[in-house]
């Protein structure tokens, strides 16, 4: 396809620009190199001079040329003014190849596992073209990242068990997704047997999960966060979620799953104060360059911010949090962003794919942040998003995930595969509907 052509050379070109950056890094590191061994050549000539008895050379006189015998050395020990060595591989602290350093990292809301999710491929198994129309934006990205409200632990699958089979995560990772948020309504549906079967699934498929612990020996060993370096720059990720559909972890299993409230199967009205804290004291001691927080919160169906979300808002951005990307409520929700202290937070990403059988769900946006630091001062902030609409169309094995405006296009096109007349229509109200709802209308 174009687009997987375009991805690719966006890649390649990603890759060259990496390899040119090195080799001119390796260019400067000779130079300075040679430069060091000049001033120290020029340093032990005076000092030399000085300890002969002789005057240093005025500005215009030649320095004689000098055979210094292992008696002449001297025997002391290096006085303060004698020059130090200077490694190299410091200069790359000092002296940044670029004036700033830019990553980006890419965000989808809830993939929900259920029969239509499932059965989208039909008898194949193969969910390669259920993601290929957002390839684009997910694969170009440094970091991406979606909710997988499920688990993967065996058959059967669908609805009645959120169990997917494991060729859905491998399509992910061939789409550009990096990192799944497994804290969510359905960490333990399937049990702690299953929270681990999921969990090596992730493995299996060269993803990182994040927000659960198959032990609570790997909760304290992985200190509730990951940590991933983008591009020379250390991104954290932490992982909430409200609760799991009303069920609690076991005895001897209740730091299997990160939560943001102590009473996360009744009322969601006790923030875990405590528990987060600890979890970003922990990142904050690791001293990352940025630090974004997965949050499964807020109330489903609902375009409301509960006082106890400010709450955690607070929390977070008082911790070294600098973004909070939501999911749970499926439908899109609000997008703060302050551009001076680049802090951001989206309530809710909406429904990366799904059902789409309510409406409002069968839209969302990726978000991509522009992350920024300044490599003179270190400084680091968040200092653009943008958003791209997405929706979920399509049905039995033609479910699949669209970029909105794209699939808009080729239906005005006439273009093989586009959506149908009763999808298009959809689109341009799912297209309104995010704008508005992005602006907090």
């Amino acid at each position: 396809m174009p687009e997987n052509r375009d991805a690719n050379q966006r890649r390649a070109r990603r890759e060259q620009l990496r390899r040119q950056r090195a080799a001119e890094v390796k260019k400067l590191r000779l130079r300075l190199l040679a430069a060091v061994l000049v001033l120290l050549a020029s340093a032990a000539v005076i000092i030399a001079v000085s300890r002969k008895g002789g005057a240093a050379p005025q500005n215009g006189e030649s320095v004689p040329a000098m055979n210094l015998s292992a008696t002449d050395a001297p025997t002391e020990a290096p006085t303060e003014t004698t020059a130090a060595p200077v490694r190299v591989d410091q200069q790359q602290d000092v002296l940044p190849d670029e004036p700033t350093t830019v990553i980006h990292i890419a965000a989808g809301g809830d993939l929900v596992v259920c029969d239509e999710t499932v059965n989208a491929v039909g008898d194949s198994g193969d969910y390669t073209t259920t993601f290929q129309d957002v390839m684009p934006i997910l694969a170009t990205a440094d970091l991406a990242c979606l909710n997988f409200e499920g688990i993967l632990a065996g058959q059967p699958y669908g609805t009645a068990s959120v169990s997917a089979p494991e060729t859905m995560l491998t399509a992910l990772k061939s789409a550009g997704v990096d990192v799944l948020q497994l804290a969510n309504s359905k960490s333990i549906a399937g049990g702690i047997s299953g929270l681990s079967a999921s969990l090596q699934a992730v493995r299996r498929a060269g993803l990182t999960g994040v927000g659960t612990y198959a032990t609570n020996a790997d909760a304290r060993k992985g200190k509730g966060y990951i940590i991933r370096e983008v591009n020379g720059l250390r991104v954290a990720l932490v992982a909430f979620t409200k609760g799991m559909d009303n069920m609690t972890l076991p005895d001897g299993s209740d730091k299997c799953v990160n939560l943001l409230y102590t009473d996360y199967d009744e009322d969601y009205q006790t923030v875990n104060t405590a528990g987060i804290t600890q979890v970003l004291k922990a990142v904050a001691s690791e001293q990352p360059d940025v630090t974004i927080a997965l949050l499964h919160w807020g109330s489903e169906y609902n375009d409301l911010i509960s006082s106890t979300q400010t709450t955690i808002r607070d929390l977070m951005f008082n911790n070294g949090v600098d973004a909070i990307l939501g999911s749970h409520p499926h439908y899109v929700q609000q997008v703060e962003f302050n551009e001076d202290t680049g802090k951001l937070v989206c309530y809710s990403l909406g429904d990366f794919f799904s059902a789409g059988d309510r409406a409002g769900t069968e839209y969302s946006v990726l978000l991509d942040l522009e992350i920024t630091r300044d490599n003179a001062t270190g400084e680091t902030k968040i200092t653009s998003y943008t958003a791209t609409p997405i929706a979920t169309v399509g049905s039995g094995a033609d479910h699949r995930v669209v970029r909105l405006e794209t699939a808009m296009t080729a239906y005005e096109l006439g273009a093989l595969n586009a959506v149908t007349e009763t999808e298009y229509a959809a689109l341009q109200n799912g297209l309104d509907r995010a704008t508005a709802r992005l602006k907090g209308e």
